[in-house]
């Protein structure tokens, strides 16, 4: 175990969203792992894609922290392993679920569990102006410790000399590094699945050499040294005892990995298959758990691959299975694509669903139905049509978004039950129990 001095943890978080905070994230995650250091990547919020693209980076699984779903206790058992724990902010540093508290924002997070910030600004078109805005930020709360600020989208060694200038006279956290305005870091949109959360390797390499070059890594994390977290070994998992399924491949890749690990804390083995590419399931599994990504650019192939349809057809008829968003695309009758092209797929519950070009839904939600109480949180651009009957009742007879809205999600049918919700287990023992209760039947 290293000494207490050497572990580092910190926050990228940004003035608002397109700061550049995850380009900065994996420019870091990558340099640091390059340096040797390892480091435990976490991101705030409810997002599926940025926690893949961290494991890419730093070569390890990321964990999602966040205040709606009640884990914040994960952070140190996860953190204790590593030399550095790097938490990316969701939007701006204090947005969150509304405008009248912390809930749900990054500063929640921050001064919750003591997390010192360093702030991305997307300096183009300021300069002086970065000091009263940066001021505003470190004033705010006085909870959130700002240590650093790094300037994005710069346009020359004097601008950022400039933006160094105005916050040292005003004393206020000091400039870390500037990143000029290069369109080579900028990240591809990752709406409508047109991104599958895989970077290339060369670029990643490229970045973090960016970074070491723009960024003083020494400083930051001399800046944000604090006490060496009591260590929990998180990998301490017992003999399994029940076989889980889970669909991992291109189509299906969303997960929150902390669900992954509350299971095999409770005994259940993770098989990943490849409903894209595998003719058959793995040998003795006890259900299968179907999870989001990107079914709808992948449903021609998905549709074609008719021995995998027809094993999982057959293991539906005596086990578990489970999908959420993609995975409850994927258990419906048919995906309809934006170019009106009909995908027939498992068939296992009613409706299908239409792609559209705008969102359809976003948000957490509180739902409540046969399986208890959780939380979760929703994302998608297809919408359902004919949904559940009462021959096939919803699987949640009650799903609230922050606004107050409910309405009844997903449905069963059989051992068979899906919804758009992305569930969080930690927000939920209930869930848990549950999960192997219908593994164990």
């Amino acid at each position: 175990m290293a000494s207490d001095n050497d572990f580092s943890h910190f926050m990228i978080g940004g003035v608002n969203s397109g700061s550049g905070k995850t380009t900065v994230t994996l420019g870091l995650l990558r340099a640091l792992k390059r340096r040797g250091l390892p480091v435990a990547p976490f991101k705030c919020g409810p997002d599926y894609i940025d926690p893949l693209l961290h494991r890419q980076a730093a070569g390890r699984a990321s964990i999602n922290l966040d205040g709606f779903f009640g884990n914040l206790d994960s952070y140190r058992p996860y953190a204790s392993s590593a030399r550095v724990a790097l938490i990316e902010g969701v939007m701006g540093l204090y947005d969150g679920i509304g405008s009248e508290s912390f809930s749900g924002s990054s500063a929640e997070v921050a001064a919750t569990l003591n997390i010192p910030v360093v702030l991305v600004v997307n300096a183009r078109g300021i300069a002086g102006s970065i000091a009263p805005l940066i001021h505003g930020f470190n004033s705010w709360c006085e909870e959130v410790r700002i240590i650093g600020v790094i300037a994005n989208n710069t346009g020359s060694e004097y601008h950022a000399q400039l933006l160094g200038e105005a916050l040292d006279k005003a004393g206020l956290p000091p400039l870390l590094g500037a990143l000029k305005r290069d369109t080579r870091w900028t990240l591809p949109e990752r709406h409508l699945g047109l991104d599958t959360a895989k970077l290339d390797e060369q670029w990643l390499d490229a970045l973090a050499q960016e970074i070491e070059a723009n960024i003083d890594i020494d400083r930051l994390l001399a800046l944000s040294r604090s006490k060496y977290p009591a260590h929990v070994n998180t990998e301490d998992f017992p003999p399994p005892r029940l076989r889980l399924g889970l669909a991992s491949d291109e189509a299906f890749c969303f997960y929150y990995q902390e669900n992954l690990d509350i299971l095999r804390r409770k005994g259940v083995e993770i098989v990943p298959f490849s409903p894209l590419a595998d003719t058959a399931l793995p040998e003795n599994l006890n259900g299968l758990y179907l999870g989001g990504g990107y079914p709808e650019l992948y449903a021609a192939t998905l549709a074609a691959n008719y021995p995998m349809l027809d094993a999982i057809r057959k293991f539906a008829a005596e086990h578990f299975v489970y999908g959420e968003c993609g995975g409850y695309l994927y258990l419906l009758q048919a995906i309809r694509d934006l170019d009106g092209h009909r995908h027939e797929l498992l068939r296992l519950l009613p409706g299908e669903a239409r792609m559209n070009p705008r969102l359809a839904a976003l948000g957490y939600r509180q739902l409540s139905g046969k399986w208890g109480k959780c939380k979760g949180h929703e994302f998608h651009y297809s919408s359902l049509i004919a949904a559940s009957t009462t021959e096939n009742p919803p699987l949640w007879d009650n799903a609230c978004s922050v606004r107050g809205v409910a309405a009844p999600a997903g449905s069963i049918r059989g051992r068979v039950a899906g919804s758009y919700v992305h569930l969080h287990f930690a927000s939920s023992p209930g869930i848990v129990e549950q999960f192997i209760k219908e593994l164990s039947s």
